[in-house]
């Protein structure tokens, strides 16, 4: 966060002085990456100081979605201003100092690969914690990887203005690189908000889940909800009908094979004398 925000001071400051676009819009891009990583390491500190509070029923697994859906708002602010002040820049060009830009682009290259090599020790040296569907830390990746992108076309640009005088592409990469931002926002966005708003698990883990319960005697699951509250934790209801009724516990057993289950609440309802009702798999 330190490397990103002295780079972000440095190209706004070099960007406005010698009046390159593309070096500009990755400045103001790395100020919304300042605030992004202050997210992340947020969304951890926070997320750890709680984990064990009963006022949060899950426990703060959601924390790191929460941290990744800002950290995406932030892109897809950042994105909307790099448009249109491209767009002025086509209308109202300046006078670019190409050799002191292209330098100071180079250095914001240059601290966009540190960071990802510190993000990438990071996840190296968790403790065998696995971070792939950890949203907040994806957020940081996604930052520094459209910070190096738009250093990258700043650079083109920049040098592309100065060897054949196309002065116009430095508006024009700014517009690019605002477009696949956006992109990168989307994608997070979609991602974090499913899980904030208790997106049903995949298909194939309710499949597990009935087929254990049916397996049992002549059990049958009437109702299933299987939904994530955090990074690879799993909350399951499951009511089912039986026959031979047992206590949840003995249901509950039944699906210790099912990874990231955390959270299970099942509901068991006798079956007098008449066949039970379909399970919903049938």
């Amino acid at each position: 966060m330190l490397l990103t925000a002295t780079t972000m001071i440095i190209e706004i400051v070099a960007g406005t002085l010698f009046g390159s676009m593309a070096l500009l819009a990755d400045g103001w891009h790395m100020a919304t990456h300042t605030a992004a990583f202050g997210i992340t390491i947020f969304a951890y500190q926070y997320a750890r100081r709680y984990s064990s509070s009963p006022k949060y029923t899950f426990g703060t697994g959601k924390v790191s979605a929460l941290g990744g859906f800002a950290s995406a708002t932030a892109l897809a602010v950042i994105a909307l201003i790099m448009v249109l002040e491209s767009i002025s820049r086509f209308f109202q060009p300046q006078i670019i100092q190409f050799n002191e830009a292209i330098g100071v682009a180079i250095f914001g290259l240059a601290i966009n690969l540190i960071s990802g090599f510190l993000l990438q020790e990071h996840h190296d040296h968790s403790h065998g914690h696995d971070h792939h569907h950890d949203y907040n830390l994806r957020a940081a990746y996604v930052h520094v990887l459209a910070d190096a992108l738009t250093s990258v076309f700043a650079i083109v640009a920049l040098l592309a203005g100065k060897l054949l005088a196309w002065n116009w592409l430095d508006p024009a990469m700014g517009l690019v690189g605002a477009a696949l931002i956006t992109r990168w926002a989307f994608g997070l966005l979609q991602d974090t908000s499913f899980v904030l708003l208790d997106g049903a698990s995949n298909r194939t883990t309710k499949a597990a889940v009935t087929a254990a319960i049916e397996e049992d005697s002549d059990s049958r699951v009437v109702d299933l909800h299987v939904w994530s509250v955090g990074q690879d934790h799993l909350a399951a209801i499951v009511s089912l009908v039986t026959h031979y009724p047992k206590a949840p516990e003995h249901y509950k057993k039944l699906l210790t094979h099912i990874g990231h289950l955390s959270h299970v609440v099942v509901e068991v309802n006798p079956c007098h004398g008449q066949p039970c009702i379909p399970s919903l798999s049938e």
